[in-house]
């Protein structure tokens, strides 16, 4: 709910491993946790209990993680969930930035809870987690038009345009990521909600 206070514990990037994925548009996740990470002076490295990489940062004397599951998007839930239990963190405290089809490029979306929308991911989240009470930051790609196409088009490049206009919205993104890390949500909700590309 806009207006709450929420103390995030985790951050988590969703995306696919390797070199061949890395500029494709269901990788939007990662480029957002990415640069947190940089954001913050923090770097991933691999950790195979969680099946994932994870940065550990301080942020106003807390602790947060920040992890890349590195299963493959279908399977993003399992390293997610391990180590969400393995710190003992709610799933309200996690926040998941992924890429979502049905947001125009440019347009990013921060939101609690609910189902997967189709989005493979979180579908896995929500099984490994066993709830969707965790938040999203929704990362506009724009949608190909038609069901059938849905796979190609996220496991390709964006256009040039397209492109741009995402690299802006995960830029606003980083912009606020404080803002919504020190559990102000209402103000960035509004930041990120009214923003025009």
């Amino acid at each position: 709910m806009p207006g709450e206070h929420i103390e995030f514990r985790l951050v988590a990037g969703f995306g696919n491993p390797g070199s061949e994925y890395a500029n494709t548009r269901h990788n939007a996740g990662f480029w957002y946790v990415d640069q947190l990470a940089n954001q913050l002076g923090v770097s991933f490295s691999s950790d195979k209990r969680f099946f994932s990489q994870i940065a550990s940062a301080q942020i106003n004397a807390r602790k947060l993680l920040l992890v890349k599951p590195m299963n493959y998007m279908n399977n993003s839930g399992q390293g997610l969930a391990a180590v969400a239990r393995f710190f003992k963190i709610e799933s309200s405290q996690i926040l998941v930035a992924h890429d979502e089809l049905d947001i125009p490029p440019g347009h990013i979306r921060l939101k609690k809870a609910g189902g997967h929308g189709g989005h493979n991911g979180l579908r896995d989240s929500v099984a490994k987690l066993g709830d969707g009470d965790f938040w999203r930051l929704r990362i506009g790609i724009g949608h190909p038009g038609h069901k059938s196409a849905v796979s190609g088009y996220v496991l390709k490049r964006a256009s040039a345009d397209d492109q741009r206009l995402i690299d802006e919205a995960v830029e606003l993104a980083l912009r606020e990521s404080m803002t919504i890390l020190d559990g102000d949500i209402n103000v960035a909700t509004k930041a990120l909600h009214s923003h025009k590309p």
